[in-house]
């Protein structure tokens, strides 16, 4: 079998203005993957009086579509990175793409259901365009070192950046809509700014990386074939479940968001603030939880703060259901949510490179691609499937669609529906993840044990 020469990186080279190329296109991911999240399922709900269940579906569909489109393009990343050496076309691709169908999400001419069916395609567009530039983006880390300590230091500063785009975009996207009116026109400057945001950013990786050798096999591989390469690593396949299972928790709390500041703790301008607490700790958090992970381990650690995400969710039932003090008692719980959230960012994708790495002792290829596009197409899977869920709750609880010329009042039902999506199911997700993370531990290569010091 012929063996793949590990790309000729050393930590000498791995500079800091690197890293920050690298870690730059984070801001941009970060926006894209929570401003949907966060708002899309509300702006269908209440500004543009598409049913809940309807407005699930659209959520849900096309990111079931990138479920099948990631791996091709994870495919289609390794043929560039064999003919070419790099993957800066398709990264390019996407970076030039995403901004406009992002935009277009937001701007739909009507309302019902002709705006569910322009959301749907504008929606397929941009998890397409996003897709081009994600799946190699995080197919970069496993070919810029093979050091597994030094692809932990790349990925806290991608974790980092990507902290600093989910913070703008959970902080400043609910702002700029209330700033700008509410409803369409609203959606619409929130969807124009934030484009071009993320148009900017993405730029910058896609033309900083083009240092990195990338080098996948001696030959590209089809899809099916790297599937069926993929298929024999047990260890990659634990872990990816566990993180789909972790991100369908962490959407599912995101989508809830508006919905819990506007119905049960009385005003949308909170949702800026929920977003804002849960996320902002992380920023800090993320490089202690690296260090926390060199001495103790990546996998206990990540154990401990899924244990710890799901408590704090399971807390967040009582707090936010009544009394004069939910709002104090929801912010700081988030906060406390905030800090195990860190570690769900960085540590999942500490490990991914550790499971390429491992594969090529098996097979004699490191299929970075084709990893990352199986890995890119869960975490979409399981982003989309969080507010799909979360609206069919809506719908069984019978939540009513509104406009803002015509606000509806909902039910003691609805609103109960609303606080169990925002705290008892995503603390049962979490608690769903932990076998996959024994059955990861338990798989993994011996070459992967922690900590490594």
């Amino acid at each position: 079998m012929t063996t793949a020469a590990l790309p000729e990186v050393t930590v000498g080279r791995l500079t800091r203005r690197r890293l920050l190329a690298y870690g730059l296109g984070s801001v941009g991911t970060g926006l894209f993957a929570t401003v949907p999240g966060l708002l899309l399922l509300y702006f269908m709900t209440d500004a543009l009086a598409v049913p809940a269940g309807v407005a699930g579906l659209v959520v849900a569909l096309p990111k079931a579509w990138d479920a099948l489109f990631n791996p091709l393009v994870g495919a289609a990343s390794d043929r560039e990175a064999v003919r070419t050496g790099g993957r800066t076309r398709l990264l390019l691709a996407g970076a030039l793409a995403l901004p406009a169908t992002f935009a277009a999400m937001f701007l739909a001419p009507t309302t019902g259901a002709g705006a569910a069916i322009w959301v749907a395609v504008t929606f397929v567009l941009a998890a397409s365009a996003f897709a081009l530039f994600q799946v190699p983006y995080v197919a970069l880390p496993t070919e810029m070192s093979p050091l597994p300590a030094v692809r932990t230091r790349i990925m806290v500063w991608r974790i980092v950046f990507l902290t600093l785009g989910i913070l703008v975009a959970g902080g400043a996207a609910p702002l700029l809509v209330d700033r700008a009116g509410g409803g369409r026109t609203g959606y619409a400057v929130m969807a124009l700014v934030v484009g071009t945001g993320i148009g900017a950013v993405l730029l910058v990786p896609a033309l900083g990386t083009r240092w990195v050798r990338s080098r996948p096999g001696p030959e590209p591989l089809g899809l099916v074939a790297a599937f069926r390469t993929a298929r024999g690593n047990r260890a990659f396949f634990a872990l990816l479940a566990a993180f789909v299972l972790q991100a369908a928790a962490v959407a599912i709390m995101l989508a809830a968001a508006p919905y819990v500041a506007t119905y049960r703790l009385g005003a949308y301008g909170l949702t800026s603030l929920l977003f804002v607490c849960l996320v902002a700790p992380s920023a800090v958090a993320v490089p202690l939880w690296a260090k926390a992970a060199g001495r103790w381990g990546r996998l206990r650690c990540l154990t401990v703060a899924t244990c710890g995400y799901a408590l704090g969710a399971t807390a967040l039932l009582p707090a936010a259901g009544s009394g004069t003090h939910a709002v104090a008692a929801t912010l700081a719980l988030c906060a406390l949510l905030g800090v195990c959230y860190a570690a769900l960012q960085v540590l999942p994708l500490a490990l991914l490179p550790d499971t390429v790495h491992a594969d090529r002792a098996r097979t004699g290829r490191i299929q970075s691609g084709a990893f990352t596009g199986l890995w890119t197409a869960g975490e979409t899977f399981g982003l989309a499937a969080g507010p799909g869920a979360y609206a069919v709750a809506l719908a069984a609880g019978g939540f009513v669609s509104s406009t803002l010329d015509h606000p509806v009042a909902q039910t003691a039902t609805a609103r109960t529906g609303i606080l169990l999506g925002f705290s008892l199911i995503p603390a049962a997700l979490m608690l769903l993840s932990l076998p996959a993370l024994r059955a990861y531990g338990r798989r993994r290569a011996p070459r992967e044990t922690e900590p490594s010091r």
